[in-house]
């Protein structure tokens, strides 16, 4: 396929990377990084879109994904799917998929879990909201960047999938590091909680899969110092998200205001930003009961 590739960032370029790997022809554009090697760059975001029959953008948030689908929407052939792989909000990934309807093209919004190492390494999961032709028509791609695709439904599907599946992670990411600070203060050896919540009805992928205790089950970024593999600020855009959601649909999610609320003060007066999300654990075991 002929694929558009629009935001080359640290997710973007590799998955860009990754098609050019498996034979598609890639054009790029990006305000500032640079293009991968095999990607054609383009000297706009309309350039790289024309011709495409996909045109797949990685941006940083709902105002700027508007922004480019109005250049691109125009520039594009007919009958070619505009696939935004960003997590941005529900209403704006819904709103871009009318444009782009209006204007004779499909569109899919399929934000991503996995990361960067992810997007290295091409094992992904996409959550995708959207037409079915469309979906089926991008599958061999998200095929290509990732190990799984899920069709959750139509537009906004997918948007509201993952700041849905965030909302649980930062929730549970919280009560995982609660639960170790509390432990640490009434002399459970860390080691023996981990033995016995990961195998018990307390367990979780915070718990199991990445653990915020140093030198407790696998590897994590908490035996790095910290150092992010899911930033704390990245972790809060995705619980406002959640929230902003919430107050749209009329929701009561009072765990993810207050996770919100928590992340918030972490990130912008706690020194937080920059730290994976799961240095929450060091921020609590430094304070004691609030309140």
């Amino acid at each position: 396929m002929n694929v558009g590739f629009i935001g080359l960032g640290n997710m973007g370029g590799p998955m860009a990377a990754n098609l050019v790997k498996a034979g598609h022809a890639v054009t790029g554009f990006d305000l500032t990084a640079p293009c991968p090697e095999g990607v054609t760059r383009a000297e706009s975001a309309a350039a790289a879109a024309q011709g495409a029959d996909v045109v797949i953008t990685m941006l940083p948030n709902g105002a700027i994904l508007r922004a480019v689908a109005a250049e691109v929407i125009p520039a594009m052939k007919p009958g070619a799917v505009l696939c935004d792989c960003s997590t941005v909000d529900v209403d704006s990934a819904r709103a871009v998929a009318e444009e782009a309807a209006a204007a004779g093209l499909s569109a899919l919004d399929a934000p991503v879990s996995g990361g960067v190492g992810g997007a290295t390494n091409g094992t992904l999961t996409f959550m995708v909201g959207g037409p079915d032709a469309a979906f089926a028509t991008v599958k061999p791609l998200f095929d290509i960047m990732g190990q799984k695709a899920v069709h959750c439904g139509a537009a906004g599907a997918g948007q509201s999938a993952k700041i849905c599946n965030n909302m649980i992670l930062g929730v549970t990411m919280i009560a995982t590091c609660e639960a170790f600070a509390l432990a640490d203060k009434l002399g459970l050896d860390r080691q023996k909680m981990f033995d016995v919540v990961s195998t018990s009805s307390g367990y979780s992928w915070s718990m199991n899969a990445y653990c915020p205790a140093p030198g407790v089950g696998p590897t994590t970024p908490a035996d790095n110092g910290y150092k992010p593999g899911f930033a704390a600020e990245l972790m809060l855009k995705d619980l406002r998200l959640s929230q902003q959601a919430a107050d749209s649909a009329d929701a009561d999610t009072p765990m993810g205001q207050l996770a919100t609320a928590l992340y918030t003060q972490f990130v912008e007066a706690e020194n937080g930003r920059g730290m994976d999300f799961s240095a929450m654990l060091p921020r609590f075991e430094g304070r004691g009961r609030q309140g």
